[in-house]
């Protein structure tokens, strides 16, 4: 049986099953990225639930895992040569389970880089402007009367929406038409676009229906199986 005693995060998290991939999240925007991947790619993994309500990324066994203390994190006892790899941010998970089992992303170099920009596009655009928006709308943000702020997040949100509306106008998936070619820059983003019109609430203020391709984009998406499941993984109590 797999050891994995050495990491300190499974004294917070025992693992059950050793010899499966470690998944630390919850299923929000980014959380979800991880999930759905690993149930795109049918690879065994044991989910563990991680409560940042309740502080749980920061205690010293979470810390040690990811020193930023953030969800998503991964501990892969069959990592990079037979050895445990410990990883966190959700771009670059999901990036390595692309790569650890030859699915969703392209091993031709050009569409590679395409279909890693993308993913660096939610990373440093998408998710940081809708989770700012998501605060000043939904959240404490109300308190400030200054609208400003909420608005600058507003206006740049939907240029986002412009440039994904854009990307989708002639195609599926934002790496290809016809149907094919569905890959983890859609993943990356599915979470933050369905989080934006639903639990933040902002569909409205940013003119969500003016962007049909994205909404259509969007709807495929959550029509997937392994979407689905992702969504609730891993289950809240």
């Amino acid at each position: 049986m797999t050891d994995l005693s050495a990491f300190p995060i499974t004294r917070q998290y025992p693992a059950q099953h050793p010899d499966r991939l470690q998944l630390y999240s919850l299923n929000t925007p980014n959380g979800v990225k991880a999930s759905i991947m690993l149930e795109e790619i049918g690879l065994a993994y044991e989910p563990h639930l991680v409560d940042i309500m309740q502080n749980q990324t920061w205690t010293p066994d979470y810390l040690s895992l990811n020193p930023n203390g953030k969800i998503p994190a991964i501990l892969d006892p069959d990592g990079p040569g037979g050895k445990p790899l410990a990883l966190w941010e959700s771009g670059a998970i999901l990036i390595y389970l692309a790569d650890k089992t030859g699915k969703l992303l392209s091993s031709d170099p050009a569409t590679r880089y395409e279909t890693i920009q993308w993913v660096m596009w939610q990373m440093g655009a998408v998710g940081p402007m809708f989770g700012q928006l998501g605060f000043f709308h939904k959240f404490a943000g109300r308190e400030f009367e200054d609208k400003r702020p909420r608005d600058r997040y507003v206006a740049e949100s939907r240029r986002l929406l412009g440039v994904l509306d854009g990307r989708l106008q002639d195609r599926d998936w934002i790496m290809g038409p016809n149907g094919g070619d569905y890959s983890i820059a859609d993943i990356a983003l599915l979470g933050w676009v369905r989080n934006l019109v639903g639990f933040y609430e902002a569909g409205e203020i940013v003119g969500y229906a003016d962007f049909k391709a994205v909404d259509a984009w969007l709807q495929r998406g959550l029509a997937r199986p392994a979407v689905q499941r992702g969504l609730e993984i891993p289950a809240r109590g």
